[in-house]
């Protein structure tokens, strides 16, 4: 062992500290644990989502798996594959209630929505979705909050996520001008990841309290190409979910509702700890066209 290195071990033993490799301070003084923090390597130690590797493009043809996963030790519940399509709802719902009577297989709460109105499926900027093909657009007061904010589109096979544009985006044409066979569309919280790279808090904006720890409710495209669904099932902040959904393989990821509103169901049931806020909106996963049964399988890691 050289001098730097019997330097370097002493420090941190008399620190007691074990640290890992991509937290030190350069290459060359590459950290590492000891044999008494093992335990804690182990616990924060991340294998992968065992899914197809990174590919262009769109995969709305996979079976449904959920998986609870532990990046960072923050356990995350992600629910991936078949087809992403949104639900706007006639009223406020659990969302395991919208999802048993939309025949789709799990769902995660969706848009912001008005909590004046406590029986409105009112939402915070323009809606389009399948189940009721009726664009709705966004208060201009709202709206105008809403700048540079994810847009999301959703087609048959494709999904975009594109800085919210009031005077572009506030019409069913403006919406089809992104996108022309465009079957769902609303404005997120916020970009947590996009082009597969976490996102600081300086592109937050005003978002409100947004680096708070709170439960915290997600969608985007894993770098296979599948939807994927989730929520945080500890407290957590928005730029930290953000570094958590990249290295867990998010090739764009958005914010949606969270903290009270924060639910995530699947086959029917709730997976989050209490009872969360009734939503007029979720994002939901449907079976693949293309697979006359569906099998839903249960990893965790």
């Amino acid at each position: 062992m050289d001098k730097s290195s019997r330097i370097r071990s002493s420090t941190n033993n008399e620190k007691n500290k074990n640290i890992f490799s991509n937290q030190s301070k350069s290459l060359l003084a590459i950290d590492r644990f000891g044999q008494s923090g093992l335990k804690k390597a182990i616990a924060q130690t991340y294998g992968g989502l065992q899914l197809p590797p990174w590919k262009l493009g769109f995969d709305f043809n996979s079976q449904i798996i959920k998986n609870k996963v532990f990046p960072q030790g923050i356990p995350l519940i992600l629910i991936s594959g078949g087809k992403p399509i949104t639900i706007h709802a006639d009223s406020r719902y659990q969302v395991k209630d919208i999802v048993a009577k939309n025949q789709a297989i799990a769902g995660v709460d969706g848009v912001f929505f008005s909590l004046e109105k406590l029986d409105s499926n009112e939402v915070i900027g323009p809606i389009f979705s399948q189940n009721t093909k009726k664009f709705v657009p966004g208060d201009s007061y709202d709206n105008n909050k809403l700048k540079n904010r994810p847009l999301v589109l959703i087609s048959e096979d494709k999904v975009d996520f594109i800085p919210f544009n009031s005077e572009l985006h506030n019409t069913i044409k403006g919406l089809q001008k992104e996108m022309p066979n465009l079957t769902d569309a609303f404005v997120g919280a916020a970009f947590l990841v996009r082009n597969s790279q976490p996102q600081p808090a300086e592109t937050f904006g005003e978002l409100f309290k947004f680096n708070e720890p709170r439960h915290r409710a997600f969608w985007g495209i894993h770098r296979s190409g599948q939807p994927m669904i989730g929520v945080s099932y500890k407290r957590v902040g928005s730029v930290k979910l953000g570094q958590l959904l990249a290295q867990v393989g998010f090739r764009d990821a958005v914010m949606l509702d969270s903290g009270a509103s924060t639910s995530l169901a699947y086959q029917g049931k709730s997976l989050v700890r209490y009872t969360p806020r009734p939503v007029p909106h979720i994002v939901a996963l449907v079976p693949p066209k293309s697979t006359s049964k569906l099998t839903c399988v249960v990893a965790q890691y």
